[in-house]
């Protein structure tokens, strides 16, 4: 392999890294199932894309207007969540996916299914970031400002609460804690972080299509966090690692992967559903056959 072929993989297992970890926030902490994390995905890259080629605007005005306006349309969206839970979220979320990709498909001007094209590189500080090691290094700078925000939300209050409205929300209610509050920040957090991955994503590819953020997208990032370990920030990180990179290694898989992580997201789900590196996984206790505590683990329902 050439290493222009091996920076473009490493950067897009980056960009994979943040949305895995933006699910995260919202599976894993929060406890609230979503299958349209691709339409955030979307939103993110099509503000990007239509700010620098309609209105010819810089790449730090883009990628913070795609996290802003992403992060607000998280923020209504996740409104169904204070009324819906567990089977029918899942069906809400699911149409809200396809609500938007038939937005950027039948809308001239998001240029319909032909997409918007000729998506200009970043340029910061006068360097332009047209892929190679440069642009590797750019969205790893994000995801690891991803995993840190996250790590951050997870020794906050913020965290607390989410974990106590995964495990039980009347019991959240009773103490005081706002569901419905907190489910809407973790929608809106989770937006906004996939709104950058998507200005990325858009911004490195140079195009944009709307079957690239279908419904099947949203079920690969969710196989990466429960294949990986949902609820930890391991997880996702080791998840986005092997399920970008598995296409890439058995090249003749390539055209099934989204039958692969549909096959292996049913699989984890019946067989490990806390994910190769969860908590309370079989090889996390291999690993550490001292620590064996999985009252922290989040349950995720299955019916």
């Amino acid at each position: 392999m050439s290493t222009g072929y091996l920076l473009t993989i490493f950067t897009f297992i980056a960009i994979y890294i943040s949305l895995a970890l933006s699910l995260n926030i919202l599976v894993g902490f929060a406890g609230q199932i979503s299958l349209g994390q691709a339409a955030f995905f979307g939103i993110g890259a099509y503000t990007s894309a239509v700010l620098a080629i309609r209105y010819s605007l810089p790449f730090t005005i883009d990628f913070i207007s795609a996290i802003l306006i992403t992060g607000f349309v998280g923020l209504f969206l996740g409104l169904p969540s204070l009324r819906v839970r567990h089977d029918f979220l899942v069906l809400a979320t699911m149409g809200i996916n396809f609500v938007v990709i038939s937005v950027f498909k039948y809308v001239d001007f998001f240029g319909g299914a032909m997409g918007l094209v000729n998506i200009p590189a970043p340029v910061l500080f006068g360097i332009s970031f047209r892929g190679g090691v440069p642009y590797f290094i750019l969205s790893s700078i994000y995801a690891l400002l991803t995993l840190g925000l996250c790590w951050y939300i997870s020794k906050t209050w913020s965290g607390l609460a989410f974990q106590t409205i995964r495990s039980d929300e009347d019991a959240a209610a009773s103490v005081g804690v706002s569901s419905a509050r907190y489910k809407i920040y973790a929608f809106g957090i989770s937006a906004a972080i996939a709104g950058g991955a998507g200005s990325l994503y858009a911004h490195f590819i140079g195009s944009v299509f709307p079957d690239t953020f279908a419904f099947v997208e949203s079920i690969a990032i969710l196989s990466m966090v429960i294949f990986g370990g949902v609820g930890t920030l391991r997880g996702p990180i080791i998840g986005a690692i092997i399920l970008r990179l598995t296409p890439e290694l058995l090249r003749f898989i390539s055209d099934y992967r989204f039958t692969l992580y549909g096959a292996l997201l049913v699989l984890m789900m019946l067989f490990q559903p806390m994910g190769i590196l969860g908590n309370g996984s079989w090889l996390w206790q291999k690993l550490h056959p001292n620590n064996r505590d999985v009252a922290n683990t989040p349950q995720m329902e299955v019916k």
